[in-house]
């Protein structure tokens, strides 16, 4: 039982990492505004987001339709992991300053 075990480890790391989008999408956050402030990701996979912060201030990256909500300081960098999502359009938002930084997150479904 054990053997087998260990077999199968290869082959659920190999689906595991299948089920990530591959390459992160990177927002910049300055002026209170999100750069881009619109990305495509593929529906139903997960998918990192790098957000660096070149405001003057704290921001906090929040969405409430992927379910997130994570702080970030003037100068750093945090990483946020998301999805899978169905096919549609998904906000995200600065939690401090959310008139005037917006952005969507839109999954579409593989061709």
């Amino acid at each position: 039982m054990r053997t087998a075990l260990l077999l199968m480890v290869p082959v659920l790391l190999s689906s595991a990492a299948g089920a990530w989008a591959q390459d992160p999408i990177r927002l910049v956050v300055k002026a209170h505004r999100f750069t881009p402030d619109h990305v495509t990701v593929p529906a139903g996979q997960r998918f990192l987001i790098e957000l660096t912060n070149q405001d003057d201030t704290v921001d906090e990256f929040e969405s409430y339709d992927m379910k997130f909500e994570k702080i970030v300081v003037q100068g750093a960098t945090i990483r946020v992991h998301a999805g899978p999502l169905h096919p549609g359009t998904y906000k995200f938002f600065d939690d401090y300053h959310p008139d005037t930084a917006t952005g969507t997150v839109t999954a579409v479904e593989a061709n």
